[in-house]
């Protein structure tokens, strides 16, 4: 995920040393647990570790990929500061969003929640620590924050509006401890869903009011009009040349006009039969399979020396499988998605690979597929990942011992950083024929997650045991150094949270 900037925890109790400081610019985000004592109470060694994990799998990460520094952890709670006042919201939203998910099986009681504030000031910046009201404000609005909310400060508000595709909710300008002037507050409303909901409540407040307005103004009119002498509203309403008589005479055909109406509504009706042209999601289109690549059986040395998870280094057995030549893309995504099995539409060039699904997501797509051609589609396991991946080889990279330009897409592969992965089969296959086996997307495979291979099966099968709350990533991704698309590089992550650099590849056989 990079290299994070550590800030050593500075001193509260301490004012910055005199003379002249660095002062900067920068966009500061502030994140507390709401409830931490009570969750430190009820379980403190557990609590803690969580609380650990989630700063070294999510927090840290986080702010690394939207370009930012951790200035400090403190127990419970960070601080961070970011140049850019976009990536220090886009960086609080994934945040928050991946706790949603890390907290959808737990109890209410149990949840660990963020509130985040995030406030543009200028602040003093010491090599373990930031001041200045700049943060204060920050550490203001995060008290004020609900938890599991963002909310920024009407500076930062003014630098994201039309840049960050999310709504927000003015809270008005609250009069906070400390600092003289009042701040004005937003909560950021990153689902689309809740955007509509906001407005939906104030909408249907004002037509409420509305309504209520116009119910008054016609029972005063009607008051008004059954008031009168008998005879004196009918010569109102009749015109000079008309009798009293020709206004009672006109309202029945009134009535009788909208007698007719209920009539051509059953005509209407009628052609909605053809409506019934939905029903071709009755007889679907056969699902487009992806193009699988035949792998033959063999045993390799699986792990590498290079980091703690990749070993003990061990000989594993594989069974002949299939592989898919690239991962899954946006179309083979879609047709899932079309045919109500997988849970969202993914956006982007039909032929980039899909990105942004969580293990729970991948496998929902597997079973659809499986389904859909009766044959047994799954994910592949982590062995015959890495198998596939080295393609008969038993150096660093696929391609040899030293990092070569235009052989993967990473951070540091060659290319200019990119937004968006490349394409799937941008970059050359490897000795099998497989494109995209080392950066493009994290993969995700079939194996729950291990700290090391210690105990790992040496059958080619996916390792199920253990911590099943997290799976295993291969592949590192675009957004990664070249040391992520080793064929040996192994990560972890929540098994129903999405990022969006995940995507996977499916396997076929035994």
């Amino acid at each position: 995920m990079g290299e994070i900037r550590n800030f050593r925890s500075g001193n509260q109790n301490e004012p910055p040393s005199h003379g002249a400081m660095p002062r900067r610019l920068a966009a500061i985000i502030v994140g507390d647990i709401a409830s931490y004592s009570r969750l430190m109470q009820a379980d403190e060694e557990g609590t803690h570790v969580r609380v650990k994990r989630i700063e070294r799998d999510l927090i840290e990460p986080s702010i690394v990929e939207h370009h930012g520094s951790l200035v400090k952890t403190t127990g419970d709670g960070f601080i961070a500061i970011f140049d850019s006042p976009v990536e220090a919201v886009r960086c609080s939203i994934v945040i928050q969003q991946n706790l949603i998910g890390r907290n959808a099986s737990l109890p209410k009681h149990s949840r660990i929640e963020y509130r985040i504030g995030v406030n543009l000031g200028d602040v003093i910046i010491e090599p373990d620590d930031v001041y200045g009201d700049g943060v204060n404000i920050a550490t203001r609005i995060e008290g004020i924050a609900e938890p599991g909310q963002v909310y920024i400060s009407g500076a930062i508000y003014e630098q994201i509006k039309h840049k960050v595709v999310c709504g927000y909710e003015a809270l008005g300008d609250r009069k906070v401890k400390n600092i003289t002037d009042p701040v004005r507050i937003y909560r950021v409303l990153p689902d689309a869903d809740a955007v509509g909901g906001t407005r939906g409540r104030r909408e249907n407040t004002l037509i409420f009011l509305l309504s209520l307005t116009l119910l008054v103004s016609a029972a005063g009119v009607l008051w008004y009009l059954l008031a009168q002498p008998p005879g004196k509203g009918s010569e109102q309403a009749a015109t000079p040349t008309a009798s009293p008589v020709a206004s009672p005479v006109q309202q029945p055909p009134a009535r009788e006009s909208a007698v007719p109406t209920p009539q051509p509504s059953p005509s209407l009706a009628s052609p909605a039969p053809p409506a019934p042209t939905p029903t071709p999601s009755q007889s679907p289109t056969p699902a487009s399979e992806p193009d699988m690549t035949a792998i033959r059986g063999g045993s390799f040395t699986m792990g590498s020396n290079d980091d703690p998870t990749e070993r003990p280094v061990h000989q594993v057995a594989i069974k002949p499988f299939s592989i898919s030549k690239y991962p899954v893309t946006v179309r083979e995504w879609n047709e899932c998605a079309a045919a109500k099995a997988c849970g969202f539409t993914a956006i982007g060039k039909d032929d980039a690979p899909v990105t942004n699904v969580s293990w729970t997501d991948a496998q929902q797509y597997a079973a659809w597929l499986a389904q859909a051609t009766k044959k047994p589609y799954r994910l592949p396991s982590e062995a015959e990942w890495e198998y596939a991946a080295r393609g008969g080889t038993q150096s660093k990279y696929w391609w040899g011992d030293k990092l070569q330009p235009g052989m993967a897409g990473c951070k540091d592969c060659g290319d200019a950083a990119a937004e968006q992965p490349s394409k799937v089969g941008s970059f050359k296959p490897n000795p099998f024929g497989l494109y995209d086996m080392g950066g493009g997307v994290d993969q995700w495979v079939a194996d729950c997650w291990h700290r090391t291979f210690q105990g790992a099966p040496n059958d080619g099968s996916a390792w199920s045991g253990g911590d099943c709350s997290s799976h295993v990533l291969r592949s590192g991704s675009w957004k990664n150094d070249s040391r992520y698309v080793r064929p040996s590089n192994r990560d972890g992550y929540d098994t129903n949270v999405r990022y969006p650099t995940h995507g996977f590849r499916v396997a076929l056989g035994p």
